[in-house]
C-alpha cells in the first residue's frame, strides 16, 4: 500500500476531463485534493484526462486553468494524459502477454441489447466476444479485461477509504474496457497506470468513482503497483437535491467568473459547505 510520495511527501491529484465547463461540484473536489495536499506539507497535481480525442476542446483546458486560479487554487505540475499513451501501451502488452485481455468487436447498441442490470445500475457486459476463436485483427475492436481470470490471478485484494479497509470487488464491475476503438486507452487503465507514474499517495475523489476504485485496485495488482489510500467524497447537489453534473446544466465557474464574482469568496463558501 502507499505511504509518501518517492521524497517523503504526500501526493494528491485533480484530474478534469476537457469536455465542458467546470462547476461548483468540480471545484469541491479540486479544493478537498487541493487542501489535502497543502495541509500536509505535499503537492497538489494537475491533470488533463484529454484521451477522448472527439470530446476534448482545447478551449476547455484553457477554461480549466483559468477557473483554477481564479478559484486561487494553485498546482505543482500539469500532464496531459494525450502526452502519455506510451504508458498506456505497455501496461495493454503486460496484461496482453499474460492472456487477460481479449478483443471485443461489440458495437454499442449491441451491448445494450444484450446486457441487463437491475433498476438504476451499471449494465455489465455479458462477454459476447471473450470466447472468439480466431478474431479478425483487422476489425475495429476494443480490449476488455478477461475479468473472471484476473481475479483469480491476483486473488483478495484490499484497498482503505478514509482510512477503513474495503474488500476489492472488482467481478461485481464485469469484463471492463481497457483500451477503447478509438484511443488508446479507458478510464480505467490510464487513470491507475497515471496515478502510479506520478507518485500519487492519496486519491481525493467523489462517491461517483468509489465502484471503479475495485478495478483500479485489481489493475494495480496486475501490474505491480503500488496502491493510494483514497478518500471519497460526496458529491455536491443543487437546491433541488440533484448532483451538480454539466449534463444537467449545472452553472458554470466561467459563467460565475464574468458575472464579476470574486473566486476566493467563492472558494471560501465551498470550503465552508464542506465543513
Amino acid at each position: 500500500m502507499a505511504g509518501q510520495g518517492a521524497d517523503g511527501a504526500i501526493v494528491t491529484r485533480f484530474a478534469p476531463s476537457p469536455t465542458g465547463r467546470l462547476h461548483l461540484g468540480h471545484a469541491a473536489s479540486a479544493i478537498r485534493a487541493h487542501d489535502f495536499a497543502r495541509g500536509r506539507g505535499g503537492r497538489f497535481l494537475l491533470r488533463i484526462e484529454d484521451i477522448d480525442g472527439a470530446r476534448s476542446r482545447p478551449e476547455h483546458v484553457a477554461g480549466i486553468l483559468d477557473d483554477l486560479a481564479w478559484l486561487g487554487l494553485a498546482w505543482d505540475g500539469l500532464s496531459f494524459q494525450s502526452q502519455r499513451t506510451a504508458l498506456y501501451d505497455d501496461a495493454l502488452a503486460t496484461l496482453q502477454a499474460r492472456g487477460l485481455v481479449y478483443p471485443c468487436f461489440c458495437t454499442r447498441a449491441e451491448i445494450a441489447a444484450s446486457a441487463s442490470a437491475p433498476h438504476g445500475a451499471v449494465a455489465v457486459y455479458p462477454g459476447t466476444c471473450r470466447e472468439l476463436v480466431a478474431p479478425d485483427p483487422a476489425r475495429p475492436h476494443a480490449w476488455r479485461l478477461a475479468m473472471a481470470a484476473a481475479h483469480t490471478r491476483a486473488g483478495p485484494l484490499i484497498w482503505t477509504d478514509h482510512g477503513e479497509t474495503v474488500a476489492a470487488d472488482p467481478l461485481a464491475q464485469g469484463d471492463v474496457v481497457l483500451a477503447r476503438k478509438d484511443a488508446a486507452s479507458s478510464y480505467h487503465l490510464a487513470v491507475t497506470v497515471d496515478d502510479a507514474a506520478q507518485g500519487v499517495t492519496d486519491v481525493v475523489r467523489g462517491d461517483d468513482l468509489f465502484a471503479p476504485t475495485h478495478v483500479h485496485r485489481l489493475l494495480q495488482a496486475l501490474l505491480g503497483l503500488p496502491t493510494p489510500r483514497y478518500h471519497h467524497h460526496p458529491l455536491m447537489t443543487g437546491p433541488d437535491g440533484v448532483r451538480l453534473a454539466k449534463r444537467t446544466g449545472a452553472p458554470s465557474l466561467a459563467a460565475m467568473r464574468q458575472a464579476g464574482e470574486d473566486g476566493h469568496a467563492v472558494a471560501a463558501r465551498v470550503r465552508a459547505a464542506l465543513g
